[in-house]
């Protein structure tokens, strides 16, 4: 299989009870790109013990609105852990964010956490310490081997949904529930 013959740009990633107690056990993680250099994703339902207001203040940002200082920081995957990605909606125009889809963008750059401080950034955002990747065809073979499932991405899910209710959405988007997989995978 070639690193294209697939593209799970814009999909969810579905973690198989097989990964079980592994970091990515029972997450639903947002492929942001997908090419043949490999892929990057950020886990959108595994809230840290951190709050947006405790991260602003570790940045020397002021987070002017009230409402968003308890929203959770996410573990958005085991590279780059002291690195903040915000993946956001809408799109916009920051200095350094990668393109997902024309109303979905990452940004790792300071400008968007500045505009969020003063309510004048995206309406929807996740904001997380890391970012899962994968090296050229490691993704592939990891659902080859039926490590995750993959689903188109619903945004709804991850910007609307509370965190408790995305697993369970993300896989009614392909007709399955959580509890009912095996830990085991088989081949026809």
């Amino acid at each position: 299989m070639t690193a294209q013959a697939s593209n799970f740009t814009n999909h969810f990633l579905i973690a198989m009870p097989s990964l079980g107690e592994s970091v990515f056990g029972k997450t639903v993680t947002f492929v942001c790109e997908h090419n043949d250099q490999g892929a990057l994703g950020i886990v959108v339902n595994r809230p840290l013990d951190i709050k947006l207001e405790t991260l602003f203040e570790q940045v020397d940002i002021k987070l002017e609105i009230e409402s968003m200082r308890a929203s959770p920081v996410y573990f958005g995957g085991p590279v780059q852990t002291d690195r903040g990605f915000v993946l956001h909606r809408p799109l916009g125009g920051w200095s350094s964010t990668l393109k997902v889809t024309e109303e979905i963008g990452l940004t790792t750059s300071k400008d968007i956490l500045q505009a969020v401080g003063t309510g004048e950034g995206p309406g929807d955002i996740i904001m997380s310490l890391g970012y899962a990747g994968w090296s050229a065809g490691q993704l592939e073979t990891e659902v080859a081997q039926n490590a995750w499932l993959t689903v188109a991405a619903d945004p709804q899910i991850m910007f609307s949904l509370p965190v408790e209710q995305r697993l369970e959405a993300a896989m009614g988007l392909i007709g399955a529930n959580f509890a009912n997989l095996m830990d085991t995978a088989g081949h026809a």
